[in-house]
């Protein structure tokens, strides 16, 4: 529901980001539904492209993008990643900057992300990657532009490593 209507408004073929550390795609994080049927919960969890709401779909449009990091940036990473899932209980979906998002207006919060925003937050705190906007602000779209590799585009569901 949430993603259609982000579709509809900035006309977006992706409406999601989520951020894997490995290459299998085993394990990937972001922020969205807490309850597979309730969209309008969201907190930062662990996503599989088996699980969840993603189960329910026939056809899962995406990409999969690779980006080489230093060691030191991959370690930072990873630190921040684990600062989230240690801490998941204190983070919430960012509704307001969803809102403010489409009216192209920052609106952050320390606890507080965006799918997108949470991607863009790991990558540029780690010293990867700077869009020089508010995190809020970047779409999922916004990396396609800076992938070192492609890996896949496509539907997800036929995915193989």
């Amino acid at each position: 529901m949430i993603s259609r209507l982000i579709q509809l408004v900035k006309k977006d073929k992706y409406t999601h980001a989520a951020l894997a550390l490995d290459k299998d795609l085993n394990t990937m994080y972001s922020f969205g539904r807490k309850y597979v049927f309730n969209p309008f919960l969201g907190r930062f969890r662990r996503e599989r492209l088996d699980e969840g709401i993603y189960k329910f779909h026939k056809v899962l449009p995406g990409a999969v993008l690779e980006i080489e990091v230093t060691k030191e940036q991959h370690e930072k990473a990873i630190s921040l990643l684990n600062q989230f899932i240690n801490n998941s209980h204190i983070y919430k979906y960012n509704y307001k900057g969803l809102f403010h998002s489409l009216l192209k207006k920052e609106a952050c919060a320390d606890n507080r992300f965006l799918c997108s925003e949470f991607v863009y937050y790991v990558l540029n705190e780690s010293g990867i990657l700077d869009f020089h906007v508010s995190r809020n602000l970047v779409r999922p779209q916004d990396f396609l532009s800076l992938a070192d590799r492609l890996i896949y585009q496509g539907d997800l569901k036929q995915l193989n490593y």
